[in-house]
């Protein structure tokens, strides 16, 4: 066992370790100013250091709008408020920016893990709200209980136990799984008609076309700017030449500049918090690799946050549980954004979260966001998943896994698969969807071909 843990605060670490470079006598870090983007450095914006605020501002905006897209899409798939699910991020996202002392760049959003166990224990039929939401909830709240529980666990005891049921193969094939399960989300979308199909591959080279052709702040805006380019050239194609569904602004001007979410109060069934309470595993899971793929990213070794940004999550799904939000967790979709801009200060995050505190008042700002057709977002949502996905191959490659192994080669293999083909378990009322699947899947079958030690090939 690492001593490290024993400390309350802040550990004290090897010279050697990377995060030594982060650690001050106060408690969030110093964030040091950085001019300018120097494309020969990595990171280019570490998680201590920030750029000017015009372009701080600019690129919490870029993550509100990556993160948007699933953070409303879930609420909608379970019947919640999507504006209420905003606001709730939001304040999601300070809190764990509290809990880990400003040193782990993160977004929290709408989890997708929640999706199947709460239409089943709300009886939601998949249209308009949710009327039965309480009773679900309840179940959220649950989850989130046993998360926060987990991770003091971690801050009392490390990560060791944690990182022997998950090592970099299971994590890798966990965050790569999540990308390539959603994946389907979005190229359904955009496959209704040929004009959207078309529309999807011109959001992904107007995209890619930002991501490689520009330099400065225009390139590190890519998803932004790429977003907006796809949606001028649709409003262009369908509004202006007719060749698709045009693009109907009525919702826009009807709706308020500023409204309350609804808030929901919850209901506490046994049957429905015991069925929800176990996605705290999934979310544990999605946790470990997302910060993992951060690490990786940025050269800093963040395991000394792992148990915090695990209390922090359990406590932001426990608050936005009892007031009628979704349950949240570390956001993949996010973490697709760094890997492109290579920009990883933790600020960026304190001004996407008041920028969707902001939002999630403004019925007005929904309403606008629904107006950006499903092609267009579509095309986002490959790009961005696909980011998900590679991030997940990266924390292999960091960790040098061996697939020369036979454990690893298998347990990836059957992870990967397991979760792209949203592989379903039932045991009685209760499904495993495509992500639990491939988590306790990879998780399960790691320890049992671990139980001879290493393959002999």
């Amino acid at each position: 066992m690492n001593s490290r843990w024993h400390k309350p605060a802040f550990p004290r670490f090897r010279p050697s370790d990377p995060l030594e470079n982060l650690m001050t006598d106060t408690y969030f870090p110093r964030w040091r100013m950085r001019e300018s983007i120097n494309d020969g450095q990595r990171p280019v914006i570490a998680t201590d250091e920030r750029l000017p605020w015009p372009q701080t501002i600019a690129m919490g905006l870029q993550h509100i709008v990556a993160m948007f897209g699933a953070t409303v899409l879930a609420p909608l798939l379970m019947g919640f408020d999507p504006n209420l699910a905003i606001f709730m991020s939001g304040i999601g996202t300070l809190l764990f920016f509290v809990f880990v002392a400003g040193r782990v760049p993160s977004y929290l959003g709408s989890s997708f893990a929640f999706i199947g166990l709460v239409i089943l224990v709300s009886g939601y039929s998949g249209s308009g709200p949710n009327p039965n939401m309480g009773v679900a909830l309840g179940g959220i709240i649950a989850c989130g209980v046993v998360y926060a529980l987990i991770g003091l666990l971690v801050m009392a005891i490390g990560t060791a136990w944690i990182e022997k049921l998950m090592p970099p193969v299971v994590t890798g094939a966990v965050v790569a799984v999540i990308g390539l399960n959603l994946a389907p989300i979005a190229v359904k979308g955009v496959s209704g008609n040929s004009f959207d199909a078309w529309m999807a591959l011109v959001t992904i080279f107007c995209v890619g076309g930002v991501a490689v052709f520009t330099r400065g702040m225009a390139q590190r805006l890519l998803i932004l700017i790429g977003l907006l380019l796809a949606y001028a050239i649709y409003f262009i194609l369908a509004n202006g030449a007719a060749l698709g569904k045009p693009i109907d602004f009525t919702g826009v001007s009807q709706a308020a500049w500023f409204g309350i979410p609804h808030f929901v109060a919850p209901v506490f069934q046994a049957h429905a918090m015991t069925l929800m309470a176990p996605v705290a595993i999934i979310l544990v899971a999605e946790n470990l690799g997302h910060i993992k793929a951060v690490s990786a990213m940025t050269g800093q070794n963040l395991d000394a946050y792992m148990g915090r940004a695990f209390v922090g999550d359990g406590v932001a799904t426990i608050l936005s549980g009892s007031v009628g939000g979704t349950g949240v967790t570390t956001y993949a979709e996010n973490i697709g954004v760094m890997a492109a801009t290579k920009i990883y200060s933790t600020l960026v995050f304190v001004v996407a979260a008041v920028i969707a505190l902001v939002l999630g008042f403004s019925p007005k700002f929904g309403a606008i966001i629904q107006t950006i057709p499903g092609a267009v977002l579509g095309g986002v949502s490959i790009v961005v998943f696909g980011l998900i996905t590679v991030a997940g191959a990266r924390i292999w490659v960091e960790n040098k896994v061996d697939f020369s192994e036979n454990r690893n080669l298998m347990v990836a293999a059957v992870t990967l698969v397991l979760g792209a083909g949203d592989f379903t378990l039932k045991l009685g009322q209760f499904a495993l969807g495509g992500i639990g699947t491939a988590t306790f899947g990879a998780i399960i079958l790691y320890a049992v071909l671990s139980m001879r030690g290493s393959s002999e090939g």
